[in-house]
């Protein structure tokens, strides 16, 4: 893995069918479904000899629909498969001017590095 970013964003170029995502927000004519997503923390877990082996990140992916939240890509199966695990989701407000309802879903995904040894 290059960085977080990377993989997040080769992971939903994965989905089948294809649905256009950005990090952040997509800009200019949304379509009737898109995804977005960003990094919520990042978060050194283990540590040894003071440098950090371990750290757990945590991507927040949203699904945005104008038909609702009945029938929505599968982004669980392209984020487990790649590595992340399922967290938190919940419902986001409707969107007032593009009228998108969306989902939140929250995935974490742990690396480890085990540091160099000495001599």
């Amino acid at each position: 893995m290059s960085n977080i970013f990377e993989l997040t964003n080769n992971t939903l170029a994965t989905l089948s069918p294809a649905v256009p995502f950005a990090m952040d927000d997509l800009i200019g004519s949304l379509p009737d479904t898109y995804v977005v997503y960003k990094l919520i923390d990042g978060v050194g877990t283990d540590h040894a000899d003071n440098i950090e082996i371990a750290r757990v990140y945590r991507v927040q992916v949203s699904i945005m629909n104008k038909a609702g939240l009945a029938s929505l890509p599968d982004v669980d199966s392209v984020m487990v498969a790649a590595g992340f695990m399922k967290g938190p989701e919940r419902a986001l407000p409707k969107d007032s001017t593009t009228s998108h309802y969306g989902l939140a879903k929250d995935y974490f995904y742990q690396t480890f590095a085990l540091p160099a040894r000495a001599g």
